[in-house]
């Protein structure tokens, strides 16, 4: 099994040529607009954050932006920033051009303003955009594939259907000898104990578990009990009862090969195999995260319907919910229904499922792709002050 991807200085492979434009904080991210749409092939990332963060905090949207810039799908990185926030334009740069890639800077205050910071910023853009537009795909066995899943929207088919068939899917990819990475703490409430008896290890399962203690603290100190909180109340109209139902269908995504790590928000994976990264449930920042740690082509399962995307890599949508598909059928790229009504086995869709990551890893565009869906949003753990 092969797809023609795209070799980065690294070693890394991607199946997109991004130039990502990347703003350091939320005073940049207009003028990083301006200059992406300008360039065929740039993507804009909606950074919301970057300054008056401290702490923890602080040090997590640097890393993200940096893991981001990393990421096998960009093929060079235009560092957009305003001049005075509190990201480290300059770290955040050089951080990335470890990688080997080419990396560009440009300040908002030192250009004179919005007007010369686009002007420039696009000279600069579209030089790099002509210099990736020449890097060729080569062929690659699926082993370099790095999927993320995810769930959103979710109602009873989900954890019966689409779930179990994406981790079928899953358990192939690992089994070829790619990685494959869970997320979205907030739904293993309830579940932990089942996902944490996978981990390679105690101490690997022991930090699963720890992973939703905190989750949990957190809400408590914000005095909110989570369980009561989840299932949201789409889930809860999709027929989902407790946090517990829902939690047990997410984890099925991960379908069942041993956990070879787990991963703080945004940490890239050491090695090949399923890894557990703890982000929120909120999809666009569980999804930001696990781009930031790399990986290259998502799994999105919904039961009621969502349209969201990612910029930096194409996201595959899934529902066994035959009426979402009837309504939704611009957004959604796979319809396992057939296992609800009957006339498909859960291995049959697994099966469908990779081989659509195989076509998409070739370039085959997604929906949320061809509908400019690049949903986008870091995970914020304190107050900005």
């Amino acid at each position: 099994m092969k797809f023609q991807g795209y070799l980065r200085p690294d070693g890394k492979v991607g199946i997109r040529n991004y130039l990502a434009v990347i703003p350091t904080s939320v005073c940049a991210a207009t003028v990083a607009f301006h200059i992406a749409s300008q360039i065929p092939q740039a993507v804009a990332l909606a950074n919301q954050h970057g300054c008056c963060q401290i702490g923890a905090d602080h040090e997590q949207t640097v890393n993200t932006l940096i893991g981001l810039g990393k990421n096998p799908n960009v093929g060079a990185v235009l560092v957009v920033g305003l001049g005075c926030e509190g990201v480290p334009i300059a770290k955040v740069a050089e951080e990335i051009a470890v990688s080997g890639k080419s990396v560009e800077t440009i300040v908002i205050q030192d250009c004179g303003g919005t007007l010369k910071a686009t002007a420039e910023g696009t000279r600069i853009a579209s030089k790099m955009a002509r210099e990736i537009a020449q890097l060729k795909t080569q062929e690659f066995p699926v082993s370099e594939l790095s999927l993320g899943v995810e769930c959103g929207g979710s109602d009873f088919t989900s954890g019966l259907a689409s779930n179990p068939a994406v981790g079928y899917a899953s358990d192939l990819l690992v089994q070829a000898g790619g990685t494959s990475m869970l997320s979205e703490t907030t739904e293993f409430i309830g579940a932990e104990h089942v996902l944490a008896r996978r981990a390679k290890s105690p101490e690997l399962g022991e930090k699963i578990i720890q992973f939703v203690r905190d989750c949990e603290q957190r809400a408590k100190q914000m005095h909110v009990d989570i369980r009561g909180s989840q299932p949201t109340p789409g889930n809860i109209q999709g027929g989902i009862s407790s946090i517990e139902e829902k939690s047990l269908g997410c984890i099925h995504k991960a379908g069942h090969s041993p956990i070879q790590g787990v991963l703080a928000y945004g940490e890239t994976p050491q090695g090949k195999g399923l890894f557990v990264m703890d982000t929120p449930g909120q999809d666009v920042e569980s999804m930001t995260g696990m781009a930031a740690g790399g990986v290259t082509v998502m799994i999105f399962t919904t039961g009621r319907g969502t349209p969201t995307g990612f910029p930096l890599a194409p996201v595959i949508k899934i529902t066994a919910n035959a009426e979402t598909y009837s309504k939704m059928t611009d957004n959604i790229d796979v319809d396992a229904s057939g296992i609800i009504s009957g006339e498909k086995s859960i291995e049959e869709v697994g099966k469908e499922i990779f081989q659509e990551i195989l076509e998409v890893a070739n370039g085959k565009m997604t929906k949320a792709e061809s509908l400019g869906h690049r949903e986008f949003g870091i995970y914020k753990i304190a107050p900005t002050f």
